[in-house]
């Protein structure tokens, strides 16, 4: 992430498209110097957040959108993950950086994201815990990819990032939402999950079970009441022309959001008549480090309220 800035300048100036991964830099005066790029340029700039590609993430921003919960009262987010549980694990980049730029930079910004997209803006954050619950790891003797195993020595180096985090958070609505995020859950590969509360209705997703959410709301007779499967099909938004097989029950596993991702950028790159809706921008990735640099210096100050700049 700290070869983001330069790479995404270069090409720019070439006057290529670029498709980010997230956190979009390593610093947020990268981040700042990446929005203000795509400010000033006319290529098409974009991040990753492949959860705004999920059909049932999108169908309860239709929920909330269209008032179909009523006033919302709480959103309880969650991305437990279990690929940081071995302490055998090699201590790779994804352990380097400072306080944010552990579980939080890498998980975190999904679900903190998912939030804004489903909710609306966040105007500060309080109540921030970090912790390490393995502060040292073995010395890799080669290239680790991605979160696999590798070969590692008998030398151990100091974990520099948090394992674990929670936090709350006030919207501009007024809604609370409560925050947590680990990558030392034991049994839980890709545990992105949250609940969204109104006076009138609430919906669920989990990431575990990506061809369905949960939706609840007041109907007519009492005895018809409960919360009810919706299962993912073409008459959620986001999935006709998005997922391989537009055919109900079938879900949008992390490889699908991908590949739907990359659809949608070329959507924007070729200007076509009716494209898929559009990838987070620049401006949106930077966003997300801002709220994560707030959680970090709510920490710091023991759990204090700390506002976040508005969204541009």
């Amino acid at each position: 992430m700290y070869a983001h800035r330069p790479i995404a300048e270069a090409l720019v100036a070439a006057g290529k498209h670029v498709l980010c991964e997230k956190p979009l830099a390593g610093s947020l005066e990268d981040a700042r110097a990446m929005a203000e790029l795509e400010r000033s340029s006319d290529v098409v700039t974009a991040v990753g957040y492949t959860f705004r590609r999920s059909p049932g993430i999108a169908a309860i921003r239709d929920h909330v959108q269209r008032g179909e919960l009523g006033d919302l009262t709480l959103f309880s987010g969650r991305y437990w993950c279990d690929y940081a549980t071995d302490p055998k694990g090699p201590l790779s980049w994804r352990f380097k950086g400072g306080a944010g730029s552990g579980a939080l930079g890498d998980v975190g910004s999904h679900v903190i994201d998912a939030a804004e997209y489903v909710a609306g803006a966040i105007t500060s954050v309080s109540g921030a815990t970090l912790s390490t619950q393995i502060p040292k790891r073995p010395l890799p003797l080669g290239a680790v990819v991605g979160h696999n195993a590798a070969p590692v020595s008998d030398e151990f180096g100091e974990v520099e990032n948090e394992d674990t985090a929670s936090f709350t958070a006030r919207f501009e609505s007024g809604l609370i939402a409560t925050f947590s995020v680990t990558r030392t859950g034991f049994g839980l590969p890709n545990g992105l999950a949250f609940d969204v509360l109104g006076v009138g209705g609430r919906a669920a997703f989990d990431q575990h079970r990506p061809a369905e959410y949960l939706f609840d709301d007041a109907q007519p007779d009492a005895r018809t009441r409960g919360a009810r499967q919706i299962i993912a099909g073409p008459q959620l938004p986001y999935f006709a022309g998005g997922v391989p097989m537009e055919a109900p029950g079938v879900g949008a596993s992390n490889a699908d959001n991908f590949t739907y991702q990359a659809r949608a950028f070329l959507d924007q790159v070729a200007g076509v008549a009716e494209p898929l809706p559009a990838c987070a921008t620049f401006a949106e990735g930077l966003r997300t480090m801002e709220i994560i640099r707030a959680i970090v210096e709510s920490s710091q100050a023991h759990g204090a309220a700390v506002t976040v700049p508005p969204a541009v």
